[in-house]
């Protein structure tokens, strides 16, 4: 199966961690120091973010696949 995957660079992961956990009714299911990522099912989405990028906004977008078939 298939998901989109997102990649959004923030200046304030707090802050954004705490947007993004209001929009998806939901806490992420990875976090670090500088990053955290919500595994979604409705949408089928990869949605991650995190303060390692230069610029804010999106960083990269891609197609995850379970295997390479």
């Amino acid at each position: 199966m298939k998901r989109l995957h997102v990649n959004v660079g923030v200046e304030d992961l707090e802050a954004s961690v705490k947007f993004y956990s209001a929009l998806f009714a939901a806490e992420p299911t990875m976090r670090r120091d500088d990053y955290a990522r919500w595994m979604l099912d409705d949408p089928r989405v990869n949605f991650a973010i995190s303060t390692r990028s230069p610029r804010g906004g999106v960083d990269h977008l891609g197609i995850q696949v379970e295997d390479e078939q």
